[in-house]
């Protein structure tokens, strides 16, 4: 894996960005509340934009991931582990003292993703996904909740 660089984006220069953050989040009018809240990053790597990412501030020195979305011919090749390393990172010394993320209940990847780096279970939030406009569902099962995890910083 390539080394990657994370550039912050302006609130006026998000709108080109929604496609690939409609690849972690299909519910385009939920992705559009948050796109404009907190720091949304690029990700690059040998200029070339590979990614996003979207952090939001829910409380005092709470740092939540909204959204990240790595282009879907290059997943699983460590880059989402490296932006999230170097988030826990910078917001560390911001003075954040947590992080979380809420995936879905099917998620079976992210659920993993997220435990190796250290993340931990601590709620469920039932039926969060059945507002969808459509029904999701991965790996056969119906997505249906939002798991929400925390990493102290």
């Amino acid at each position: 894996m390539s080394s990657i660089s994370i550039i912050a984006v302006p609130t006026d220069l998000r709108e080109p960005h929604l496609p690939l953050l409609l690849e972690a989040d299909p519910n385009e009018a939920l992705v559009r509340e948050y796109l404009n809240n907190g720091d949304l990053f690029l990700i690059k790597r040998e200029q070339r934009i590979i990614g996003v990412s979207l952090f939001t501030f829910p409380k005092p020195r709470t740092v939540e991931l909204k959204n990240i979305a790595i282009k879907s011919t290059i997943r699983n090749q460590g880059y989402g582990k490296s932006v999230i390393q170097q988030a826990t990172d910078f917001y560390k010394q911001k003075g954040y003292r947590e992080m979380i993320v809420g995936t879905a209940n099917s998620s079976i990847d992210n659920i993993a993703f997220y435990q190796k780096l250290g993340f931990r279970l601590v709620d469920i939030e039932p039926d969060f996904f059945t507002h969808y406009p459509t029904p999701l569902s991965e790996h056969g099962i119906p997505t249906r909740d939002r798991l929400l995890f925390v990493k102290k910083l």
